[in-house]
């Protein structure tokens, strides 16, 4: 039997990737020249994305400064578009595909899972990142 995955253990190998090199957990970090911020590296469509599924998520900007918002923002997207993975590695029962689907989405879009090539590298590095 695989190991089991939980929410917390995806947030912070994504977290790892996305910043882990910045002070702060990656508050205030900014990337992709500025289009990417926070400790996610979230950009503006993304948050819109989420803001539909979560209406308490109304201030893009707060990406940058909190972890705990941009920790919403990024729930509120997996739950649109990874729901099922979601709900198991919340329950702590999620498998490495799980947090998969849900690396390759935060990389590539809603179907970043189908962009093997393009979220390949991503993915090397968030499975890197969970074996800590």
């Amino acid at each position: 039997m695989g190991q089991d995955y939980s929410w917390r253990d995806t947030l912070d190998a994504i977290r790892q990737v996305e910043t882990g090199g910045c002070p702060n957990d990656g508050i205030g970090a900014k990337g992709d020249k500025g289009s990417a911020i926070g400790p996610y590296q979230i950009w503006r469509i993304y948050h819109t994305d989420a803001a539909e599924r979560d209406k308490t998520l109304t201030d893009y900007s707060r990406c940058l400064t909190s972890k705990n918002y941009s920790e919403r923002v990024v729930r509120a997207y997996a739950h649109r578009y990874s729901r099922a993975a979601l709900l198991r590695l919340e329950a702590g029962t999620g498998t490495l595909a799980d947090v998969e689907l849900i690396a390759r989405r935060h990389n590539g879009g809603p179907r970043g899972d189908r962009k093997r090539e393009k979220t390949e590298g991503y993915w090397r590095k968030v499975r890197e990142a969970l074996r800590g």
